[in-house]
């Protein structure tokens, strides 16, 4: 038989007159088109049991009528249950997440599907999350309001950030500083001394800019908070407002007193000396016509306002040239004024004032130089604004960062009532506004009556939630605090994030504030 004759045999299959030797395709003598097919054709076939069921058509809904059919006359309805995750995680394991993410510090897990939860203020401004970065923390003493402060700015230092601390009252975040290799002044008598008239490292950038519109602007700049912090301090000591013509003596003042020093770092001292020479620059800006006995009784009171502050009870403090100089590069800054704790007010809130303008210098040479991202961090700032009408706007003025120099503030509290207690309604009002422009909130426990007043809207679970975290329900000793490292984390309208915030074991060393309740060692 010829190769051709074969090969034709072979195509007909056995059907068609060929010979059947074993390698042909299937039962109808097609041959296998693919090493697939005929490797499945060659395979030992198995009995489908189910071959019989499969040829069925579908049973309907209800199931057939024949006996074993599984017939119903109806179908009812389905019962809908509901159970805690810990209930039904075995029977239902899906996890519904909260939508934050982890990118940013880690400031703990949700207490609801256990998500770590991060924040990063500049991150969450960039992409649109938020419109300001500001933050508002506020909660009851004790439940982890200055842990969440210190957690923040110890992330936001280790991703690039500087952390400044410009009025730290209680003395409680000089650990912190000192661990991350910064720069923590310890300002009060027998302790240094800041100048709150010296410009700082500002003075050395505009040594180095050519004249030009830059170098005028860095010198309005220094003028314009040396005039604000003279005018607050002098509203402390007068317990009103400067007048025009007093405003206007004052910054001609400043300019002379400045003009006179050879490093530019005048003190108050020198501009109440200049102001009681009266030259006859002030004479003029007086506006009394030559007459020297009518300028000092428009200015009698301004001298002594002055000379109180250089002689009262800020004597050594801020009366004379600074004798700190601080690292505008240093990862972290705090000055320390816990020797002024069991001051007056009005003696804390100048204290304040002087720490936050020469803080605002140095915030100022550093975007003038380098730019970095920084935390400006404000506890108990509520006892300037308390202390004489007001020195809300005046703090305000300030202290206030503009986002695009790359600065968040973070402002702690304890109640609203801390800015409810400010003497006037428009100070008031004020305050409050202080709150409302953060687009970050973050609140722990607290009684249910100060809810309706806070500066952002919770949902009533919400609020439920931060009433049940304010006071333990047991009179035993040793039961840890409800509301102990819970804050719930409110961005605008959207749902609130509750997070536990558990701190690491050098945490715990460097955030404690209740050290002096523990017995020694």
């Amino acid at each position: 038989m010829s190769v051709i004759t074969r090969t034709a045999q072979l195509i007909r299959g056995p059907g068609r007159g060929g010979v059947d030797n074993g390698e042909s395709g299937d039962a109808a003598g097609n041959l296998p088109q693919s090493v697939a097919a005929a490797a499945s054709s060659a395979a030992p076939r198995r009995d489908d049991p189910l071959a019989e069921m499969r040829k069925r058509p579908a049973p309907p809904a209800r199931g057939r009528a024949v006996p074993g059919g599984g017939r119903d006359h109806h179908i009812g309805s389905t019962a809908v249950w509901q159970g805690t995750t810990n209930q039904l995680a075995g029977l239902y394991p899906f996890v519904g997440g909260a939508g934050s993410r982890v990118r940013g510090v880690p400031i703990g897990r949700n207490i609801h599907t256990h998500e770590p939860v991060g924040m990063h203020p500049g991150d969450w401004l960039g992409e649109g999350i938020v419109a300001s970065s500001g933050i508002w923390c506020q909660a009851q003493p004790g439940v982890g309001k200055s842990a969440f402060a210190k957690r923040l700015g110890l992330g936001l230092v280790a991703m690039g950030w500087r952390l400044f601390v410009p009025a730290d009252i209680k003395g409680e975040y000089t650990a912190l500083v000192t661990e991350l290799d910064g720069s923590a002044v310890a300002i009060g008598r027998g302790r240094d001394g800041v100048n709150p008239l010296d410009p700082g490292p500002l003075h050395q950038i505009l040594a180095t800019v050519p004249s030009g519109r830059q170098r005028e602007a860095l010198r309005e700049s220094i003028r314009a908070r040396q005039t604000a912090l003279l005018e607050s301090l002098l509203q402390l000591e007068l317990g009103r407002a400067p007048t025009t013509v007093e405003r206007n003596v004052l910054s001609r003042g400043i300019d002379l007193a400045v003009a006179a020093t050879e490093d530019g770092q005048a003190t108050i001292p020198d501009v109440l000396a200049v102001l009681d020479q009266a030259p006859d620059t002030l004479i003029g800006a007086a506006r009394v016509s030559g007459d020297r006995e009518r300028y000092y009784g428009l200015t009698r009171e301004v001298l002594a306002a002055l000379d109180l502050l250089c002689v009262g009870p800020l004597r050594g403090i801020f009366d004379r040239k600074s004798t700190v100089r601080l690292d505008p590069a240093s990862p972290a800054v705090s000055l320390d004024i816990s020797a002024l704790d069991e001051e007056t007010d009005d003696v804390v809130a100048a204290a304040m004032l002087c720490s936050w303008a020469w803080g605002a210098s140095m915030v100022e040479a550093r975007q003038a130089g380098a730019g970095s991202n920084l935390l400006w961090l404000q506890d108990e700032f509520w006892r300037v604004l308390r202390a004489e009408p007001g020195l809300v706007e005046r703090s305000d003025r300030m202290t206030r960062l503009n986002r695009h120099k790359g600065i968040a503030s973070l402002y702690l509290a304890h109640s609203m009532d801390d800015l409810h207690a400010v003497r006037t309604a428009e100070d008031r009002a004020k305050a409050q506004g202080i709150a409302s422009r953060c687009a970050i909130h973050v609140y722990g426990g607290m009684p249910a009556n100060e809810l309706p007043s806070l500066a952002t809207t919770l949902s009533t679970p919400e609020a439920e939630m931060l009433a049940s975290w304010q006071s333990a329900g047991t009179w035993v000793p040793g039961h840890r605090h409800p509301g102990r490292g819970l804050l719930l984390l409110k961005v605008g309208e959207r749902a609130g994030l509750p997070v536990r915030m558990r701190l690491a074991p050098s945490e715990t060393r460097l955030y404690d504030t209740d050290r002096a309740f523990r017995p020694a060692a």
